[in-house]
């Protein structure tokens, strides 16, 4: 069943459980990151298929780790393989997968992990719901790769797929992908190496992971 949201999108109508108390942890994330020695957050990779989002978050994740960093991907793909295995890809779909993936990872970056969600994201709202659930512990990554190059890279077969009419409602050829609006960071995999992406990023990351000296 589906229903509109305040801003009149159809979403999944999930009923929201009654007589929910809120339980308080005695540990605070302040203190989970001075005992990770970082700051835990959200780095929110969107971009086409085959843009890179997936391999730049694997690469990303080993350099943290040997880095010393608490890091954990998200992935697209892993997720609809288990907690979202009930979702399939029309619009409302997509956006409860969002929505989960949102809750997740934002209760990941309150542990005080930095954790790198990779997913298509298609809908700007989807992508703001997210942010609004993990608060300032989001960062919205645009990894971004023209058309052109996603289909020439293409390692699953689905944009030959989607073009032959085999897979519907498929971003970038018959379902739309909306550009971030004010991303945190660009990442251009099209025209940069992965280890130059991937400096970026811990860049980035080093900047703003890192705790105050106070």
């Amino acid at each position: 069943m589906t229903k509109r949201d305040d801003q009149g999108q159809e979403v999944l109508d999930t009923k929201r459980a009654a007589n929910v108390v809120e339980v308080a942890s005695r540990v605070s994330s302040a203190a989970r990151m001075r005992k990770n020695r970082h700051k835990g957050g959200v780095l929110w990779f969107t971009g086409l298929p085959s843009s890179g989002k997936s391999t730049l978050a694997i690469e990303l994740e080993r350099t943290l780790f040997d880095a010393g960093y608490t890091v954990f991907v998200l992935d697209g793909d892993n997720m609809r393989r288990g907690l979202n295995s009930d979702l399939g890809f029309l619009p409302e779909e997509r956006t409860e997968n969002i929505r989960r993936v949102g809750e997740v990872a934002a209760l990941m970056a309150e542990a005080g992990l930095i954790t790198i969600a990779a997913f298509i994201s298609p809908y700007q709202d989807d992508r703001d719901r997210a942010r609004k659930a993990a608060k300032d512990y989001f960062h919205e990554i645009a990894v971004k790769a023209d058309l052109a190059t996603c289909e020439s890279r293409d390692p699953k077969g689905h944009y030959k797929r989607a073009r032959a009419g085999e897979i519907p409602d498929f971003t970038g050829i018959s379902a739309p992908y909306e550009e971030p609006a004010h991303p945190e960071l660009i990442v251009d995999t099209a025209n940069n190496h992965l280890d130059q992406c991937v400096s970026q990023l811990m860049y980035y990351v080093t900047r703003n992971f890192a705790l105050s000296e106070n």
